[in-house]
């Protein structure tokens, strides 16, 4: 199902068509999906909730995933769907570790039959590791159980049952049925505790049991709480559960963000419902509560779940040490129950030869029927073009360790340039193996490529470091895809030893290739070397770092990034090969269209009305330019945007022509950008003028690219510098100093000259730039306006630099076609005449808004009764930049515009803003906005989104309070959000 408004839809629609099967009423609907599409999801669920007691049984199956907002890094977000539970009346269920998902999917699945339900577990970690699972049920036993314990459930219900005593009903007829354990909390550590901390998710509430566990079996008076069934919280359990001798309770609680974790004024959901069940528990004890927050990108070890257990201790658990684990009298902080386990971390770029061997090798260790193996993949796109970290545990007993490795038996690191990024030691243990690849590297050079910093850790750890060189072996560097099972044959030896014989049996059974892997073997001295690690090494005085190095990844996605990008061909063809398909267009399937190498409808319209608004000394212009429709047929709808296809400048075209040696009237044939099928014919001047952006920005690719065609060894090497990291700062510089164009780079490169059809290649095809439309198709239907700002600069050389499509449109004439096409736009009207419009604008933000104004004029001249309109406005001066005045003043005037609040900033010695204009007007907004249901509009740049949307919170806030009630405004502008009239379009 696509992650789209509106694509959950589907299950509604399939539940009550009407060819529906009413005898399948009773079968389950499932949807599985990531906590990052419950957005998307909501009015769905909403309606589906409303209508549930003619619906099928629903459950919904949520991997806790998302990005973290401001960067790509992924979160485990349990947040959204504690909210949307809380918010719908689902009921919500959590997993705890893997063994038991299918159980708990189960459980869930028996929970709709009472109300639709969600199960949750942690899709970042846990949900991508692989291990061994026993006893899963097949589909004939999921099947069987689900009818047994539902029937048994249903016997002993009675119609006055409360929801809670149902759910109790049904986990204590699954855990009947199954022989299992489940409760709705679950108590870990000691009997007789002084502090408990209640969690709720998968890796919170395994770890956190795991490790109050073991510090109990210490004596330290700590437990651990875990709510597994979250929706309803059942109170009475909760407190059944909590120890009498709990003085102090912990609520391990998410909230969305670091800001949120710094902002008192803010509380975990969790912590909000052990508040309550605690203060009215009716115990003349009642114990104390502290909200634990931590948002979506905490990543819990052992020793952060001890770090927020110390948080309700009094006595100190140890004086821990980050690296060592150890306290100040030397002793081993036990956080988890010991149990011998082999500990394996793979780092590696992802396209490297051998980056598959570290999941082959753990699929050979899983032959081994008596061990249990785990894998964990990480990958970080972002980072030296892709790099992966895979953890490998085995062990006798079950595994469920949902953290790093932070002790490794054996680190391999695939690229030396890591050292310099991480701190890979950090994830070794006191006297492991690291095994570096370092090809072509000899003995006595080896020091200078490994950085001090890690020179000194590595002695420190009293690690063994060996070096692995692909290249030592002949076969490998020429058959560079013998390098993995090489690696996996290196591995072997440094890090299972005494298994080597039996372990290449099994690789070779894998990879099927046992004559490869005996030769491998047998020649591995070439390849694989100790290096003595000095002792000297130790004593390295090293300057602190500025910045400590990560020990693991920020994990960004769930698969390497695919780097293959092909790249049509494109050739220099003479006038023949377009006359020919000119004249026989049957035989070369030729088609004359308007702009084709666009997927998108294409109209072309003519300029009609092209004027200034501001005053020819003023520095900004800002003009209205409008066209004639005429026979295009083009139609646009309130709010849309239109997409101008500009052409480059006429003399910068030719001077580049010029200087370049270009013969404008060459004929080039290019694949479709669309469809690589198609091929179009252009002269070189059509294609600069319409199709290539040569005096666009350039990115990093394209100085890359142009250093293949570079003659001249000292331009090759700065263009691959500035194509590399090590030219990040200069080509920032250039991109946002000096601006530089395409064409400014191939002319400083001389040596670099691509021919024509290279330069199609490499260089970025042109965008259609995209403006709010200013005018209402009902009011002017032969006609459409924009409202532009020209974007114009100075370069550090002095040259004037301009926006390529204002500077287009600014130019023409009247009568001037131009090719446009329409995108539509989330400003749309509400559904209503008589809600209220609130709109702020901002400079050429205004524009989309005279249309709106436009639409309710048109509609109040039909004789329909029309809500208020507060439109706010901000700019720098009312002399030069009251765009659209007079016609705001006469709309107003004619009683369409009820409120007109106009914020100058510069016209006065305080500055001010439009939200300060919003603000002096409260009363008018909580009437529009919240009382007759109104909408509201921002649109312009991006900056005064947060003062605005504070503005709205307060109306919210302070409607409430005149009242009576408790809302959160946050919540309740994100639900506007979600019926959209709360609608930006800023940039």
């Amino acid at each position: 199902m696509g992650i789209r408004q509106g694509a959950a839809s589907i299950a509604l629609g399939y539940m009550f068509s009407k060819d529906f099967d009413l005898k399948k009423r009773f079968i389950p609907q499932t949807v599985i999906a990531s906590s990052s599409s419950l957005s998307y999801l909501q009015n769905t669920l909403e309606q589906l909730s409303l209508l549930y007691s003619v619906a099928n049984p629903f459950v919904a199956h949520i991997a806790a995933v998302d990005y973290a907002g401001g960067s790509s890094s992924l979160v485990t977000d349990y947040l959204s769907t504690m909210d949307l539970a809380e918010e719908l009346g689902f009921g919500l269920v959590a997993a705890s570790s893997m063994h038991e998902a299918q159980h708990m999917a189960l459980f869930a699945t028996l929970f709709a039959s009472i109300t639709p339900s969600m199960h949750i577990y942690d899709g970042v970690t846990v949900g991508r590791e692989t291990t061994r699972v026993i006893d899963v049920l097949d589909q004939a036993g999921l099947q069987s159980y689900y009818r047994t314990i539902l029937q048994e459930a249903s016997n002993a219900r009675q119609k006055s049952d409360s929801i809670d005593i149902r759910v109790e009903r049904l986990l204590k007829a699954f855990n009947g049925e199954l022989g299992t354990d489940y409760g709705l909390f679950e108590y870990h550590g000691h009997p007789e505790p002084d502090a408990v901390l209640v969690t709720f998710g998968t890796v919170e509430s395994s770890l956190s049991a795991q490790v109050a566990s073991s510090l109990a079996k210490g004596g330290i008076t700590i437990g651990v709480l875990n709510v597994r069934v979250y929706r309803p919280f059942v109170e009475k359990e909760f407190l059944r559960l909590l120890p009498g001798s709990t003085k102090m309770i912990g609520v391990l609680g998410q909230v969305a963000s670091q800001d949120a974790v710094a902002d008192s004024s803010i509380s975990s959901a969790l912590y909000q419902d052990v508040v309550a069940a605690v203060t009215f528990s009716g115990s003349s004890q009642i114990p104390s509560v502290v909200d634990i927050k931590y948002p979506r990108e905490e990543v819990w070890t052992p020793v952060s779940i001890a770090a927020a257990l110390q948080l309700i201790m009094k006595k100190p658990l140890t004086h821990l040490d980050e690296a060592t684990g150890t306290d100040q009298g030397g002793q081993d902080l036990q956080l988890l129950d010991s149990s011998p386990a082999q500990q394996y971390i793979f780092w590696d770029t992802d396209d490297s030869p051998s980056a598959s061997a570290p999941l082959v090798f753990g699929s050979a260790l899983s032959k081994d029927s008596s061990s249990n193996i785990t894998t964990s993949s990480r990958h970080d796109n972002l980072t030296i073009g892709g790099l992966i970290r895979t953890d490998i545990r085995r062990s006798k007993h079950t595994l469920n360790a949902p953290f790093p490795i932070d002790a490794a038996d054996l680190v391999y690191v695939g690229e030396p340039k890591l050292l310099d990024l991480f701190d890979t030691i950090k994830g070794l243990k006191v006297k492991g193996k690291l095994l570096l690849k370092l090809p072509g590297v000899k003995d006595e050079d080896i020091e200078k490529r490994l950085p001090k910093t890690f020179q000194k850790a590595i002695s420190t750890q009293e690690g063994e470091l060996f070096v692995f060189d692909p290249d030592g072996i002949d076969v490998v560097h020429d058959d560079p895809r013998l390098e993995s099972y090489l690696l996996q044959t290196a591995f072997l030896r440094v890090g299972l030893p005494n298994l080597e014989k039996i372990g290449l049996d099994k690789l070779a059974s894998i990879n099927g290739s046992p004559s490869i892997f005996d030769q491998l073997s047998n020649s591995l001295e070439k390849a694989l070397r100790r290096i003595e690690v000095p002792e000297d090494w130790k004593s390295l005085e090293i300057d602190p770092p500025s910045v400590k190095l990560p020990s693991g990844l920020k994990m960004n996605s769930f698969v390497a990034f695919d780097k293959n990008e092909t790249e049509p061909a494109t050739y220099l063809k003479d006038w023949k090969t377009a006359a020919k398909g000119l004249a026989f267009k049957e035989a070369y399937k030729t088609k004359t269209a308007l702009r084709p190498d666009l997927a998108i409808k294409t109209y072309t319209v003519h300029v009609k009305e092209n004027r200034r608004l501001t005053p020819l000394t003023y520095e900004r212009n800002i003009f209205h330019i409008e066209f004639d429709l005429g026979p295009s047929g083009l139609k646009y709808e309130i709010g849309e945007a239109l997409g101008i296809h500009a052409e480059n400048d006429e003399l910068q075209v030719e001077e580049f022509i010029r200087f370049y040696g270009l013969d404008p009237e060459e004929i080039v044939e290019v694949p479709s950008r669309e469809d690589p099928a198609i091929l179009e014919n252009r002269t070189v001047w059509q294609a600069l003028m319409q199709n290539v952006d040569i005096f666009g920005r350039p990115p990093k690719r394209f100085y890359e690219a142009l250093a293949e065609f570079a003659d001249d060894a000292s331009e090759k090497h700065e263009l691959q510098a500035l194509g590399g990291p090590e030219g990040a700062t200069e080509f920032k510089r250039r991109a946002e100093v000096d601006t530089v164009t395409y064409a400014d780079i191939l002319l400083e490169f001389p040596s670099a000259h691509p021919s024509f059809h290279d330069i199609v290649r490499i260089v970025n095809p042109m965008k259609r730039r995209e403006y709010s439309i200013a005018s209402c198709q009902k009011v002017t239907p032969d006609s459409v306006a924009l409202m532009i700002v020209v974007v114009g600069w100075v370069d550090p050389k002095g040259r004037d630099r301009f926006g390529q499509a204002t500077r287009f449109l600014n130019k023409l004439r009247i009568g001037s076609p131009v090719t446009v096409s329409v995108k539509p736009s989330v400003m749309k009207l509400p559904p209503k005449s008589t809600q209220p419009l609130i709109m702020a604008g901002l400079g050429t933000g205004l524009a989309p808004f005279r249309a709106f104004v436009q639409h309710r004029a048109w509609e109040k001249e039909q004789g329909k009764e029309i809500g208020s309109v507060l439109l706010y406005m901000g700019s720098r001066h009312q002399r030069e930049e009251y765009c659209y005045g007079e016609e705001w003043e006469a709309y107003q005037d004619a009683g369409v515009i009820t409120l007109l609040g106009r914020a100058f900033s510069r016209d006065q010695p305080q500055k001010i803003y439009i939200q300060d204009r919003m603000r002096q007007t409260m009363g008018d907004i909580i009437q529009a906005y919240i009382k007759e249901e109104g909408a509201f509009y921002l649109c312009g740049p991006t900056w005064p989104v947060p003062d605005v949307t504070n503005v709205l919170e307060d109306a919210i806030a302070r409607d409430a309070t005149s009242l009576g009630k408790k809302t959160d405004p946050r919540k309740e502008i994100e639900r506007l959000k979600d019926q959209l009239r709360y609608v930006l379009e800023v940039y």
